[in-house]
């Protein structure tokens, strides 16, 4: 059994770990590309907590805030060290984190953030937790988030009273077209399925697929979707099945995957 995941490639190195133990084997084809912005560090007065709707996100702000490669703890930068907090840059890892998924929650207790909250959900679900946790009146929301988002988790937030300001720390670049492995898999049915974990990710499967002119393989293949905004999209193509997990999480999306393959839990 072979599946494709869409996602990014640090994400999709460690969702195939995890299908690895299942015995599924996976096609690591990121449809986005991140990259980090190098600017100036975000400032952080008057910030009551850091908002995270992506694990990406995290990252990029950890790099935005030290020299060290994304992915492990940085050193403090020498120059442009975030402003509003007293002490070594240290502290920003004591800022509350309010996360939309558990995945992001994951990755900001990897990184050193010792307050770390998920609504385990979307960015309703996250503007909701925030509404009930936090009070306007303790200061700024801050949203570490994509040059591109989705959702509008500033409306959400200033129908609550919130003061929210938004820090572009990355951007995910569309992918142009397909590797080699991946058209050789389409073209030789080597594939059982594709995993979407984003609407930004089906749209450009379909679009690359449409210039590849793949329309008949994918209509062998099951697309599974973390939310029916990402099957929106997904279902531009025609597919022997889309299926689409009970909740906007990897592990629902997973268990899903395994329901559907009759696979056993791990």
């Amino acid at each position: 059994m072979r599946v494709m995941i869409t996602r990014p490639r640090l994400e999709a190195v460690s969702l195939a770990d995890t299908l690895e133990a299942l015995s599924v084997e996976s096609l690591i084809e990121p449809l986005l590309h991140i990259e980090f912005i190098d600017g100036p560090a975000p400032d952080l007065s008057g910030v009551q907590a850091l908002l995270v709707t992506s694990a990406n996100g995290v990252r990029a702000f950890v790099f935005s805030v030290g020299e060290a490669p994304p992915g492990s703890r940085p050193p403090p930068r020498s120059a442009g060290a975030p402003r509003g907090l007293n002490g070594p840059v240290g502290n920003v890892y004591s800022l509350p984190v309010y996360t939309v998924g558990d995945a992001s929650a994951r990755a900001a207790r990897g990184l050193g953030f010792t307050s770390v909250t998920s609504a385990s959900g979307d960015v309703e679900s996250l503007a909701g937790l925030v509404g009930e946790r936090l009070s306007p009146d303790d200061g700024a929301l801050l949203h570490i988030a994509a040059t591109s988002v989705a959702g509008d988790l500033a409306g959400l937030l200033d129908a609550k009273g919130f003061l929210y300001r938004r820090e572009r720390l990355y951007r995910a670049r569309k992918a142009e077209t397909f590797s080699d492995a991946a058209l050789a898999a389409f073209r030789d049915g080597g594939l059982d399925g594709i995993l979407f974990f984003s609407p930004r990710t089906a749209k450009t499967f379909v679009t690359l697929a449409k210039m590849a002119r793949l329309q008949e393989a994918v209509g062998r293949l099951d697309a599974y979707c973390l939310s029916d905004a990402v099957a929106h999209e997904a279902e531009a193509l025609v597919w022997r099945a889309v299926h689409i997990a009970a909740r906007p999480e990897q592990s629902a999306l997973l268990d899903l995957f395994k329901r559907n393959r009759g696979l056993p839990k791990i």
